[in-house]
């Protein structure tokens, strides 16, 4: 039991639920049959455990270093070599998955994948880091919307692209001292603490371009949308003011992410 719960830590699991969540959700929102949806949650749900359990293998030593203890692998309970196989198996797990929901979609889940993997390594340490975010996060939705036999509009993937850069900032924050240590030198390293707080402008315009994306005026649920995830992100500011490493401000990313997709499910999805 104590191998799994540690497992389950290694996989990321927060953003693996949410990201699992968001894109069933968008399957349902699409019509597609429950095996479409499960097919779809599958998929997801197996890059998620291949992305978080191969960063996790591939960081062990720098996490090491810098005392690591809530990483189960640079703390010594979980074996490297274990980790990153069950990382592998789950990447190998998600193309096949993927080809479930028709291959223009299968094509796009290995992509969004391959891209991920390439943010753990090498370009988490570049200034390309930014990159993989935005690619796999546009990744996301065009894969859905594939799969359910539609074409993705553009305004849906810079949405995605937007949530997922403003992602990669916040989630950068907390380790910025230490990723500087350790010779990590991604995009938000190079802007800094401060820089890397207009990451909040990038979520927003996530949550604006659902609105004013589709043809015709914002939904009327748009403003309180909107005030939703100012009201989310506030808080993860509020927390990482009081304590720099705290993980409530990557916790407000998931939440804006889901109040986003409530938000295209209720106004109807137009993906004109």
């Amino acid at each position: 039991m104590s191998v799994a719960i540690s497992l389950l830590r290694a996989s990321h699991p927060e953003p693996a639920v949410a990201v699992t969540a968001v894109a069933a959700l968008l399957s349902v929102g699409l019509d597609r049959p429950v095996p479409g949806v499960v097919a779809t949650a599958a998929t997801v749900l197996a890059s998620q455990l291949a992305i978080g359990w191969t960063n996790d293998a591939i960081d062990a030593p720098r996490d090491a270093l810098v005392g690591r203890t809530d990483k189960p692998v640079a703390a010594g309970i979980l074996d490297r070599r274990l980790v990153a196989c069950l990382g592998a198996i789950a990447a190998l797990a998600t193309v096949p998955l993927g080809f479930l929901s028709g291959w223009p979609a299968g094509l796009v889940a290995t992509l969004a994948l391959a891209s991920a993997l390439l943010y753990d390594w090498p370009l988490k340490s570049t200034p390309a880091s930014v990159l993989p975010y935005t690619v796999s996060f546009a990744a996301l939705p065009a894969f859905v919307v594939l799969g359910a036999g539609k074409t993705p509009p553009l305004w849906l993937l810079a949405a995605g692209g937007l949530l997922g850069a403003g992602a990669h900032f916040v989630n950068t924050l907390p380790d910025l001292d230490d990723d500087v240590r350790t010779g990590v030198r991604g995009l938000p390293h190079l802007l800094g603490r401060r820089g890397s707080l207009a990451s909040a402008v990038l979520l927003l315009a996530a949550t604006t371009a659902l609105a004013f994306g589709p043809p015709g005026p914002p939904p009327p649920l748009f403003w309180p949308t909107l005030a939703a995830a100012l009201v989310a992100l506030g808080c993860g500011w509020i927390a990482m003011r009081r304590n720099p490493s705290s993980r409530l401000p990557f916790l407000s990313v998931i939440a804006v992410a889901l109040i986003d997709v409530v938000f295209l499910l209720v106004s109807g999805l137009n993906l004109d």
